[in-house]
C-alpha cells in the first residue's frame, strides 16, 4: 500500500488524532503536488489562464499563488 493510500484510509479514522493528522499530511502532498504539476505545465508552455481552468480556480488566483516563485523539481525528475 502506498503512503497516499494509508493516508487517505488513515484521514477516515474515528480517532480525530490520527484522522487530523492524515488530513494536515494529505493538505501538505497535495501542495507539493500542485507545485510541482503547474511548474510542469509552465515548462511545457502553458499560460495561467490554462492552469487555473485545470484547477478550476481563476486565472489571478493561481498567478498569485504561483508566479514569482522559484521553480521546484519533481523527485521523480534527475
Amino acid at each position: 500500500m502506498s503512503q497516499a493510500t494509508e493516508l487517505a484510509a488513515a484521514a477516515g479514522s474515528t480517532d480525530p488524532k490520527v484522522g487530523l493528522r492524515a488530513v494536515l499530511a494529505l493538505r501538505r502532498l497535495l501542495e507539493r503536488l500542485e507545485v510541482i504539476q503547474v511548474d510542469n505545465a509552465r515548462r511545457q508552455g502553458w499560460s495561467w489562464q490554462e492552469i487555473a481552468d485545470a484547477l478550476e480556480v481563476s486565472r489571478q488566483a493561481v498567478h498569485k499563488k504561483h508566479a514569482g516563485r522559484p521553480a521546484v523539481r519533481g523527485s521523480w525528475e534527475a
